[in-house]
C-alpha cells in the first residue's frame, strides 16, 4: 500500500500579492509557481540547478526555484518575471532587452531578468565584470551574451534618477 503524499496549505507572497495554495509537500517552488499558481514565466530547465532558467527572487535574492521546496517559502517574498512590469509599463530591464535584441528564443530570459534585477536593485553603477559575475549561473544558448550584457548596462542607465 503506497502512502498518499501529505498536502500543505499555506499562503505565499508572490509579486506582492498573497496567494493561498495547497500542494503536496514534496513540490519544488518551481512546480508550485507553474502548476498551482499558473505563473509559467519561470521556466522549467535542467531541474539540477545548473541552467538558471528557473531563477526567481526570494526576499530579494536570486534563487533557483527548482532547488527550493515550496514549503520553505511561507512568510518569504517571492518575485517572478510576471511581477516585473507595472501594468502595461515594462520594467527597464524588459524594455532594454527588447530594444537591444537581448532575447532570442527567450527561454533563459526570465531567469536572467530576475538575476539582473537583484543586481540592479543593489547597485546601478555596475560594470561589465559585475554583470558577468551576477549572471554567471544563467545559461543562454542563443545570444553569446553580448546583447544581454549591453541590455543590463542600458537598463542600469535608464534606472538612474
Amino acid at each position: 500500500m503506497s502512502a498518499i503524499p501529505q498536502r500543505v496549505h499555506l499562503e505565499l507572497t508572490v509579486n506582492g500579492e498573497f496567494a493561498p495554495v495547497s500542494f503536496p509537500s514534496y513540490k519544488t517552488l518551481l512546480e508550485v509557481l507553474r502548476e498551482d499558481l499558473n505563473l509559467t514565466g519561470t521556466k522549467h530547465g535542467c531541474e539540477l540547478g545548473e541552467c538558471g532558467a528557473c531563477a526567481v527572487l526570494i526576499d530579494g535574492e536570486p534563487q533557483l526555484s527548482c532547488l527550493v521546496l515550496g514549503v520553505e517559502c511561507e512568510g518569504r517574498h517571492i518575485e517572478t518575471v510576471e511581477g516585473l512590469a507595472n501594468g502595461s509599463e515594462l520594467h527597464p530591464l524588459q524594455a532594454a532587452f527588447a530594444d537591444l535584441g537581448a532575447a532570442q528564443c527567450g527561454y533563459c530570459t526570465p531567469g536572467i531578468l530576475m538575476t539582473a534585477k537583484a543586481l540592479l536593485d543593489k547597485n546601478l553603477d555596475v560594470n561589465r565584470e559585475q554583470i558577468k559575475e551576477a549572471i554567471s549561473g544563467n545559461l543562454c544558448r542563443c545570444t553569446g551574451y553580448q546583447q544581454i550584457f549591453e541590455a543590463i548596462e542600458e537598463a542600469a542607465r535608464r534606472m538612474k534618477p
